[in-house]
């Protein structure tokens, strides 16, 4: 067969073959924010919510460890699905604010600190929240990469991150809610350790499997 004849079969082939299905930021958007809706209503239903949730939200600490992960979440989804695209572009510094709020509490609670601060820093559910953070990610991160592979991203590190990022960024702000620790030194520590693993793993699956 002559190189012509076999351009114009391939042509063929492929003009025949069906279109692929067109990646929808939208769609993968609410697919995995259902399912860490999901993970999370399922957790909290077993676990349940802390016992003294109402009282203890008056006081900032309480707030801040939901609320400062909440608003990672939002900035690493978002620029994960930015990052998706071919000729998606943002800028990472947006990232840096809630950060820069929790360790500016670590800061403000080592300089009023009375007592051992040991005792605060390692608390006493260290070891769960690490094991929590990253097991109740792994479903949605795992679906999430798989819904990012359509997008085609040029940066599939950077956008695997961003993703483990907010996931494990939501994880945390739904597990806040059933953990009792409301020390700065602890959750800035510990969320963050296990936010960073969840990262690390969203990484390393967004080489491995979000690479054209």
């Amino acid at each position: 067969m002559s190189d012509r004849s076999s351009t114009e079969a391939l042509i063929r082939q492929l003009a025949a073959a069906p279109a692929p299905v067109a990646f929808r930021p939208a769609v993968a958007l609410s697919a995995t924010v259902v399912l860490v809706g999901f993970v999370l209503v399922l957790f909290l239903q077993v676990f349940g919510l802390r016992a003294d949730l109402v009282g203890a939200w008056a006081a900032l600490p309480a707030q801040a460890k939901t609320l400062l992960p909440l608003a990672l979440s939002v900035l690493a989804g978002w620029l994960a699905l930015r990052m998706s695209r071919p000729e998606g572009q943002g800028a990472l510094w947006p990232l840096a604010i809630p950060a820069g709020l929790a360790l500016a509490m670590v800061l403000q609670r080592l300089t009023v600190a009375e007592g051992p601060l040991l005792v605060e820093l390692v608390g006493q559910t260290a070891m769960a929240c690490l094991v929590s953070i990253s097991v109740l990610s792994a479903l949605p991160l795992a679906a999430g990469v798989i819904l990012l592979r359509r997008g085609a991203t040029t940066r599939p590190r950077v956008t695997g991150a961003l993703l483990g990022l907010a996931v494990a960024s939501a994880m945390t702000a739904g597990y806040a809610l059933h953990c009792p620790e409301d020390s700065p030194l602890f959750f800035v520590t510990w969320y963050g350790l296990g936010i960073l693993i969840v990262t690390g793993i969203g990484a390393a699956l967004g080489h491995r499997f979000l690479r054209w």
